[in-house]
């Protein structure tokens, strides 16, 4: 059985503003986008959001980092 995951409202918009200030995704960013997959309440535009930014790793426009967090 799975541990349940329950987004906090607004995760999705703001882990794509802060990767695309910042211009690469963290560790922490990647276990946001994991719940929010995940998360079948999740509405289209967060959905739609979050393939974008997924997109954009793919693309090799956003850099992947393994540090939880970077300053």
């Amino acid at each position: 059985m799975f541990p349940q995951l329950q987004l906090l409202p607004g995760a999705i918009s703001a882990i794509l503003a802060s990767v695309t200030d910042r211009g690469y995704i963290t560790l922490s960013d990647r276990y946001g986008l994991m719940a929010a997959i995940l998360d079948d309440s999740l509405d289209e535009i967060d959905r739609r959001s979050a393939n974008r930014l997924l997109r954009a790793v793919l693309r090799g426009r956003v850099k992947v980092v393994d540090d939880l967090c970077l300053t």
